[in-house]
């Protein structure tokens, strides 16, 4: 697990002593990294009695067009502005361009914290 807490150096480069324990609150994950490939979820327990369903891969995205909003199949990763590499590796995040059956679409949505992908049509 990762801790979300502050950081255990000053600005100087001096160290901080701990103060308290790490708390359960200050706990983080790494990141899911959604692939494209046949569908595959896991359900994780988050703050305040609720679940996030993390979506490890997937190959159905909810494209919008104008009004309408169709159940498009993922073909590839085109662009990812997130990391350059996740485009080989056909990673999917927030901000990335895909390429699916019902043309070239961003994705809107976070698929490691929704467990669905979201995307708005863009026209190249």
């Amino acid at each position: 697990m990762q801790d979300q807490g502050r950081s255990r150096r000053k600005r100087t480069g001096g160290r901080r002593v701990r103060l308290h324990k790490k708390k359960r609150h200050q706990l983080g994950n790494e990141p899911t990294e959604t692939t494209v490939g046949e569908p595959r979820f896991r359900v994780v327990d988050a703050r305040g009695n609720q679940r996030k369903f993390r979506a490890l891969s997937t190959n159905v995205a909810q494209v919008a067009d104008g009004d309408e909003t169709v159940a498009a199949e993922i073909e590839d990763v085109s662009e990812n502005p997130a990391n350059v590499n996740y485009v080989r590796r056909n990673i999917i995040t927030k901000g990335a361009v895909i390429e699916t059956s019902a043309g070239t679409a961003r994705v809107t949505s976070r698929p490691g914290q929704t467990g669905q992908v979201s995307a708005v049509a863009i026209d190249e």
